[in-house]
């Protein structure tokens, strides 16, 4: 192959006078053409209003939310009144917001999830009280009731992983869900101080209450001194994949796990942040090291690629602890890669 002025002349006629919208590639072409207008023009990363993964903002109602054209509905749930160690995912949702520049497109799934599906963020959930528990977890169950009513996939960012237990009740109402939940910790704890609703027992609470089938579970991730507190995942059928087990060799056995796992039906995606190593994500409550990386975790997820999601979440995001923002960083790709997922859900396409 030897370099030509022909060739150059060529680059020339085809690249002088394109904008950054005029792409060849077809495929690429789609794209570009949904988010360049005329010139090559887009908005700045860092201007208008912060949204989660800059969807547009959606106004919603109170008795009901009048989404039913949507997708999928990105919305906050700044509370963590259950946490057991350090505070602040309260501030999760506004800090991935903070995020200027996610996607919008998703090379390894071929997709513009926000540009290709009806997604809006719909705001935060309206919590009537900043001290009540039972009620902030009454609350978020309605809200997000009132989604899947609407026939809209609800996707979460906490506020601590206690909210996970009532947007369960929500979409498991009619019918228990699998679930793909990627954590340090497993969650399956009791009851802490006369408190069972807590960040750390939030899917024992959801087999107990019939919304989780434990043997459509797989927990990845799993590591730390707990572990003597959580039997109930193995016990009641739970699939557990800890830390220490993940490399590069095994990552494709544990997608295949996973897969078999969950199977074709409806399925949950809850995404703690503390599952990646703190040198990825200190910003959280309860970091545990020897996590995985930010590879890791982005294979393990687009492994799921075409799996049944009817929900899920990206929580424990505490902004304070991370000065850099990388926290909220991999939060909001993680959110990025789960909405990806869910724009090739059975749920969305039937």
């Amino acid at each position: 192959m030897t370099w030509t002025p022909e060739k150059l002349s060529t680059l020339r006629q085809t690249f002088s006078h394109a904008t950054g919208g005029d792409i060849q590639d077809l495929n690429f072409r789609r794209i570009a053409d949904k988010i360049f207008s005329e010139g090559g023009r887009r908005p700045a990363p860092y201007s208008g209003m912060p949204t989660l993964l800059d969807a547009p903002h959606q106004v919603v109602g109170e008795d009901t939310l009048g989404i039913a054209d949507l997708d999928v509905a990105l919305f906050g749930v700044p509370m963590d009144l259950g946490v057991t160690n350090r505070n602040g995912a309260r501030f999760g949702p506004r800090a991935v917001r903070s995020i200027e520049r996610v996607g919008p497109y998703n090379d390894a799934l071929d997709c513009a999830p926000v540009f290709e599906m009806a997604v809006a963020d719909i705001g935060d959930v309206p919590l009537q009280s900043r001290f009540d528990l039972a009620q902030s977890h009454e609350d978020i169950e309605s809200f997000a009731r009132k989604i899947i009513t609407d026939g809209v996939i609800p996707l979460a960012v906490g506020g601590d992983h206690s909210i996970s237990h009532p947007i369960l009740k929500a979409i498991g109402a009619d019918r228990p869900v699998g679930m793909i939940h990627i954590d340090a910790h497993c969650d399956t704890g009791g009851s802490y101080e006369g408190e069972k609703f807590h960040h750390g027992g939030p899917f024992r609470n959801a087999v107990l209450d019939g919304v989780l089938d434990p043997e459509r579970t797989i927990q990845i991730g799993i590591r730390g001194a707990a572990k003597y507190i959580w039997e109930f995942s193995e016990t009641s059928g739970m699939t557990v994949i800890e830390a220490a087990d993940i490399t590069d060799a095994a990552l494709p056995d544990i997608i295949r796990r996973a897969r078999d796992v969950i199977g074709d039906g409806p399925t949950y995606l809850s995404f703690d942040i503390d599952s990646l190593d703190p040198a990825f994500a200190p910003g959280t409550g309860t970091p545990e090291v020897g996590g995985l990386t930010t590879r890791e975790a982005l294979r393990i997820l687009r492994g799921m690629k075409g799996a049944n999601l009817v929900g899920g979440d990206v929580v424990e995001v505490a902004p304070a602890y991370d000065p850099t923002t990388n926290t909220a960083q991999n939060g909001a790709q993680m959110l990025f890669e789960i909405l990806s997922l869910m724009q090739f859900s059975r749920s969305r396409t039937s």
